[in-house]
């Protein structure tokens, strides 16, 4: 078992306020990738300024890109949010590919730091079937989907439960019930 959880700071969730309703802005604001000209271990780097970095920066107009050549530096990136966080990630023998992937995964992070999240209930025996999210039962074809798609997302259609199966059961004998009284003319 692991116990790295010991050392993590805790928090409770924290997101942007009202970030999504309206429209959706992204919380990375700056990037600034530094690297040598020269040094091995910034060749990934290198090629990822030569190939990708103009795409990116088109893909991204709310996200400023600098380049910074250091003489006999490692690489790094630093990040910088619309919190006021900033995040150093090293890029030390990345590749191109590994790289993008990881200014991607920023692109999508609020630049909150990882907490340990913590909640407001307790209790002596958690359950082992683990959390319920809204995404437990959600088919993973979604995940593949580009949304807003034509087809929509349909939840699964579930079984009748067992109270609508009485209701139904009492609404069809109240309508016989009405046509036997109709038909035999007692009221």
């Amino acid at each position: 078992m692991s116990f790295k959880h010991l050392f993590m700071k805790s928090s409770f969730v924290k997101a942007p306020i009202q970030n999504g309703i309206g429209r959706y802005v992204g919380q990375l604001q700056r990037i600034t990738v530094k690297f040598c000209k020269e040094h091995s271990d910034s060749k990934g780097v290198r090629d990822f300024i030569e190939n990708q970095v103009v795409d990116f920066a088109k893909q991204n107009p709310g996200i400023v890109v600098y380049l910074k050549p250091r003489r006999h530096r490692a690489p790094h990136v630093k990040l910088e949010y619309l919190n006021g966080e900033t995040e150093i990630l090293s890029a030390k023998c990345l590749s191109e590919r590994e790289l993008r992937q990881w200014l991607e995964v920023a692109r999508g992070s609020s630049g909150e730091p990882v907490a340990r999240l913590r909640k407001m209930q307790h209790t002596d025996r958690p359950s082992i079937q683990g959390v319920w999210t809204p995404w437990t039962n959600v088919p993973p074809q979604t995940n593949l989907e580009t949304f807003p798609s034509e087809e929509g997302y349909r939840a699964p259609q579930r079984e009748q439960t067992a109270t609508e199966k009485l209701r139904e059961l009492f609404a069809r004998q109240q309508e016989q019930k009405q046509l036997t009284e109709e038909t035999t003319g007692t009221s």
